[in-house]
């Protein structure tokens, strides 16, 4: 396999080769959000809770489960990150067309310690290949190096058994289908960006704005029409490209300008339309890993409190111009 090392600061402790059993410890490597959409972007959070029965960690590698691309983690102060790629089993269908037959397949985070009495998060995006079956579970092996031994959780429940009578078990992430129904996003692609359905409701002229570079903050305007006779709720949304995206509302009062993150998701009214807009609601993307340029659509995963969630492919103009809920408008 190819590696790429991105080296944070030097890492200069060694390693004690021993293994000690899982069985002595009471919580193991886990995943924050442990379902993922088939076909959309997911972000893995692995939640290391203690060390080696009493010693701290040093190294946490995570293994690339098949069928998992367009992988990107997350760099962490203190630790040196290293990259493993190599070619997949198969091709899978990617955003804009695009085919992957390559990529990271194991993510190794060296540096801390981490004590045994803290607990830290390591993070990738990645991307679930439409390709991959629904009601599922997908695996990735985490093996913990610590100062003194190491634990591998890796273990695979085997057909019709219980995954709590295991004692190291791999982080299982469950699979679901898109709750639209089929389409180009159920086979492994974003929704189109003109008009998008899920549920009850219908999408229309999703955007964004260029950043410059070194910009850690972006945004994202669409407008949603609630067709049902049930109300919904735009809980909040997921990027690869972000570490997190909030639903805010921006307003002004007396001349001064105010923006506040809507905690409890923005309100959808049955038979009624809601436009995300500059100047009132959006999207806030947090924390960019890199900027956001015209040449390319922007993909967001919508998550929806009754309609589920979706995937979808935002248009991205140059900063100064604006689109409008029925074509393109230019404001200067």
């Amino acid at each position: 396999m190819q590696k790429m090392t991105i080296r944070m600061t030097l890492a200069a402790a060694g390693m004690i080769i021993a293994t000690i059993a899982p069985a002595t410890v009471s919580a193991h490597v886990g995943l924050e959000q442990k379902q993922a959409t088939v076909g959309a972007s997911y972000k893995a959070v692995f939640k290391v809770p203690h060390g080696c029965s009493g010693s701290p960690t040093q190294k946490v590698i995570v293994q690339i489960p098949e069928g998992v691309i367009g992988v990107k983690p997350m760099p962490k102060p203190g630790w040196t990150l290293t990259i493993e790629r190599g070619p997949y089993e198969k091709s899978y269908k990617f955003y804009h067309g695009s085919m992957l037959s390559e990529g990271v397949r194991t993510v190794t985070w060296t540096g801390g310690p981490l004590a045994d009495e803290h607990y830290d998060e390591f993070i990738l995006s990645s991307f679930v290949a439409g390709e991959l079956p629904a009601d599922t579970a997908i695996y990735f092996p985490v093996t913990q190096e610590c100062e003194k031994g190491e634990l591998k959780w890796a273990e695979i429940p085997a057909s019709g058994q219980d995954p709590h009578d295991l004692k190291a078990p791999a982080p299982a992430l469950n699979l679901v289908a898109h709750e639209g129904g089929h389409g180009s996003h159920a086979h492994g692609q974003a929704a189109d960006a003109s008009e998008i359905k899920v549920g009850d409701l219908i999408i229309e002229k999703p955007w964004s704005r260029t950043t410059p570079p070194g910009a850690s903050v972006g945004v994202g305007y669409l407008k949603i029409r609630n067709m049902g006779g049930t109300p919904d709720t735009l809980l909040g949304a997921n990027a690869a490209s972000a570490e997190r995206v909030e639903v805010h509302e921006s307003s002004e009062k007396d001349g001064i300008a105010r923006m506040r993150k809507l905690a409890n998701g923005l309100d959808l009214p049955a038979k009624e339309a809601v436009e995300l807009k500059p100047g009132s609601f959006h999207l806030m993307l947090m924390g960019l890993s890199e900027p956001i340029t015209s040449d390319k659509k922007l993909p967001i995963e919508l998550h929806f409190k009754n309609a589920g969630k979706v995937t979808v492919e935002f248009d991205v103009s140059p900063i100064g111009e604006a689109k409008s809920g029925s074509g393109h408008a230019h404001h200067h």
